[in-house]
């Protein structure tokens, strides 16, 4: 009987996504996912993938692509006229429904490891349609307190990283870790309200 590709792709996917969010996206070897995944063929995960970062790419278009379509729906109805608030919720409820399951919890734990990537948030990973993440952090960006375009641009990275390193430690501490602070609820308002400080608060002006 023929082997299954697509359950093979599947399982080492699955074992991928473990291992960067426990390990490390740069630091978990290949062999150790491919072993893990019950694989004899040492090349199988580049066979169904090309390399670490087609993997990494497939989980982010797996998991993002799914929070992008869920932040559509929150944004259908904007208009020049949204506010800061609606427009950093609308980023945030997609990610925090996120946290209620394993494989959610790993993905917002390796999206926080990209922060290479936030400066060039306009070019999307491969495979990964943020048509919608685009459209508000554009919004956001142009409407930022700030005197110039480099303190608005700087504010706006700062909010992503804010974003994702909170999401990822909510996502450790719900793994394992004490108690949560916070219910769900009252982590989801007050995160919001972090990332609408960072782009609104005062600010000074551009050197």
């Amino acid at each position: 009987m023929a082997r299954d590709g697509t359950a093979t792709r599947a399982l080492l996917l699955v074992e991928a996504e473990r291992q960067f969010a426990e390990v490390g996206v740069w630091q978990a070897a290949v062999g150790d996912i491919v072993r893990a995944a019950g694989q004899r063929n040492t090349s199988a995960l580049t066979y169904h993938f090309g390399s670490r970062q087609g993997v990494l790419e497939a989980i982010l278009a797996e998991h993002g692509n799914p929070v992008d379509a869920h932040r559509g729906r929150l944004l259908a109805n904007i208009d020049d006229g949204t506010g800061v608030h609606h427009l950093v919720s609308a980023l945030v409820r997609p990610m925090t429904a996120l946290l209620a399951d394993d494989r959610g919890r790993r993905y917002v734990r390796i999206v926080a490891q990209l922060t290479d990537l936030f400066p060039t948030w306009q070019e999307a990973p491969a495979g990964v349609d943020q048509t919608h993440l685009g459209r508000a952090l554009t919004t956001l960006e142009a409407g930022s307190a700030g005197d110039g375009p480099l303190i608005r641009n700087a504010r706006l990275v700062a909010m992503i990283q804010l974003m994702t390193s909170s999401l990822a430690a909510r996502a450790t501490t719900l793994e394992g870790g004490p108690a949560p602070t916070l219910d769900d609820r009252a982590y989801e308002a007050n995160l919001t309200d972090m990332l609408v400080g960072v782009l609104t608060a005062p600010g000074g002006m551009a050197a």
